[in-house]
């Protein structure tokens, strides 16, 4: 008796875990999406667009720099240990020793072979160039030596960009309220515009179309009225009319 109990309750495991990896395996393979547009537009019925695309390039973050994480940004930059130094005097390894990097122009640190790219791009290392070029090295600066796909989380570069103010001698002074404005203003996304929004000046004169055209086939319609009155209006003779003509003719015999 136990034993075909064992049986059965071994088969109904098994069953059950068939079922549940073959569930996760079909949802990893045949995982469903929204349509970016529909398959087959529809003329009058607004186009239902997917989930809209995610940002083509870093967010502003100058106004989070003040009280950013330094401690977290300390922890995310070991992952950068292997490629750069972080104290003063440091060696330089695949990249440069980062010791007073904010604020230094770009391509400073003596002794370390750039790319052509790196010295040709000019300009310091401000806020806002650390912000673009942490986001995607190899996009912001082509021809970079740095192989590295970038951080994409807002937060954990404004907590990388406020601990590598630390470590220098002396940190570079916080953004200001115009440099944050005008970061803002430079890396706001564009609106999204449906291409199936129209204008109030769009409507207006779809509407005046449509009431012309209902005109149009009201007055065409009077006239089919009017055509046939007048076709009613003209009698057929009358049977006096040819008993008339008839005796004329009688008499002219």
């Amino acid at each position: 008796m136990n034993l075909e109990f064992n049986k059965l309750f071994a088969a109904l495991l098994v069953a059950g875990i068939t079922a549940g990896t073959a569930s996760f395996v079909s949802d990893l393979v045949m995982h469903p999406h929204a349509l970016e547009e529909d398959a087959v537009p529809i003329e009058g019925v607004a186009s239902v667009a997917g989930p809209a695309a995610g940002p083509s390039g870093p967010e502003p973050l100058l106004h989070l720099i003040a009280t950013a994480e330094v401690a977290r940004g300390e922890k995310l930059s070991k992952a950068c240990a292997a490629c750069h130094s972080f104290d003063k005097g440091g060696i330089n390894k695949i990249g440069p020793n980062l010791w007073n990097a904010m604020g230094a122009q770009k391509g400073h640190h003596s002794g370390f072979a750039y790319s052509e790219a790196m010295t040709s791009h000019g300009g310091n290392w401000s806020y806002e160039e650390m912000n673009k070029f942490l986001y995607n090295p190899k996009v912001y600066i082509s021809g970079t030596k740095m192989a590295y796909a970038g951080v994409k989380k807002t937060e954990d570069r404004a907590a990388i960009i406020a601990w590598l103010r630390t470590i220098g001698d002396a940190p570079i002074a916080l953004p200001t309220d115009a440099a944050i404005e005008a970061e803002k203003a430079e890396l706001a996304p564009e609106p999204e515009v449906s291409e199936e929004e129209t204008t109030p000046q769009d409507s207006a004169a779809t509407e005046g179309e449509a009431d012309a055209d209902v005109e149009n086939d009201t007055e065409s319609e009077n006239s089919v009225e009017n055509d046939s009155d007048k076709v009613e209006e003209v009698s057929p003779p009358s049977e006096e009319n040819d008993d008339e003509e008839t005796d004329k003719s009688d008499n002219a015999h």
